[in-house]
């Protein structure tokens, strides 16, 4: 196994100790209430518990750090620049239907720069993570992005609003789960990904575990947390999808 640090260990740990909630829900659905958070957003009582278990496992060993959450928001602790970046269920909506696609992501961001990442498929029992410098893993194995250079050979994923009609020629996948996405270019099942209106914490671990394997990823830092215009891709195509996403 490579060398991991303490706070990818803790995350990692984390992560486990959150799935047995989702996992046991996701085996329970029919008994899951609902609340309704918006018209495409569904929050769950799934989602809360997750949460609330990653927030005190990290919390146990690193009381400083603070957080950016999907459900709670921010929490400021001592060290305002170190930050948590959480969501509890990415793909929420896959869970709801009963679909075997949703991820928890964790990232760590220091001086506004994401250090460590982190995307768990508890169904799937594939767990991405990277960290600055040291490289893209799945389960302990080294990934790499795809090399791909032909734009007509790739597979893209998008939440594809606007963009089927604008490029017929590109062929895309709208997963439910921007998280598993970005993961899958990590390791090369996607070549690009893009997305436009996205949140931080659905983003910031796969952005690091992209940029670790190899691939380009645009500069976010300049977008409001919750309003960010994601580009992502192998180097051997990301101008090309540039190029063509001009006008999206």
């Amino acid at each position: 196994m490579n060398s991991i640090s303490p706070n990818l260990n803790l995350m990692i740990k984390a992560c486990e100790k959150a799935s047995k909630t989702i996992i046991r829900d996701f085996g329970e659905l029919e008994n899951l209430q609902v609340s309704k958070k918006g018209p495409k957003d569904f929050v769950t009582k799934t989602d809360k518990r997750v949460e609330t278990i990653l927030v005190d496992e990290l919390n146990k060993a690193k009381k400083n750090y603070s957080f950016i959450t999907e459900e709670t928001g921010k929490i400021t602790n001592k060290y305002k620049d170190i930050f948590w970046i959480i969501d509890p269920i990415d793909g929420t909506t896959n869970f709801l239907h009963g679909i075997p696609h949703f991820a928890i992501s964790i990232a760590l961001q220091k001086n506004n720069e994401i250090i460590t990442g982190l995307i768990f498929d508890p169904i799937k029992n594939e767990i991405f993570y990277a960290e600055k410098n040291n490289g893209s893993y799945i389960n302990n194995n080294r990934i790499r992005v795809s090399k791909k250079t032909n734009l007509e050979e790739c597979l893209f994923a998008s939440n594809n609003d606007g963009v089927k009609s604008l490029h017929p020629e590109l062929n895309l996948r709208n997963t439910g789960c921007a998280a598993l996405d970005l993961a899958y270019v990590g390791c090369g099942r996607f070549d690009g990904y893009f997305h436009n209106n996205i949140n931080i914490w659905d983003i910031a671990a796969g952005k690091i575990i992209i940029e670790e394997a190899g691939g380009k990823v645009n500069n976010i830092n300049h977008y409001n947390a919750n309003n960010i215009d994601i580009r992502a891709g192998n180097p051997n195509i990301y101008e090309k999808m540039l190029k063509k996403l001009s006008n999206y």
